[in-house]
């Protein structure tokens, strides 16, 4: 099972940024989606999450800071998440990482990382 994000950088405050993750070796249709974050002395942070696609409802959570701003997707035909992120403010820098969730015992599986970073 391999996650590669893609899609992180260097940009302004109020820019927009859309990250990719792309899903190998797992059937990510059947698996919940999401992106955790975390800052320099900071705690990790869920950021955004959504439901597997064998739901009549597909339903996204998404944690307060980011609530208006980000929208997690996801395309089933070609296993990937996006994080679609918009008015991005200096406080949302971090290395930012999506995950599938197997489920089972809380098990996930990772991706690598992708560094974002705002600047004022």
């Amino acid at each position: 099972v391999q996650l590669v994000e893609s899609g992180g950088g260097l940009v302004h405050r109020g820019d927009s940024l859309r990250l990719s993750c792309a899903t190998s070796g797992l059937a990510m249709r059947y698996y919940h989606m999401g992106w955790f974050r975390q800052a320099p002395g900071k705690e990790r942070e869920g950021v955004s999450c959504i439901s597997d696609a064998d739901h009549e409802t597909i339903t996204t959570i998404d944690a307060d800071s980011v609530k208006g701003r980000f929208t997690i997707s996801r395309d089933n035909a070609n296993n990937i998440v996006y994080l679609q992120m918009n008015d991005l403010k200096p406080e949302d820098t971090a290395f930012y990482t999506c995950y599938a969730d197997t489920g089972i015992d809380n098990f996930l599986y990772w991706g690598q990382g992708t560094q974002v970073t705002v600047s004022s």
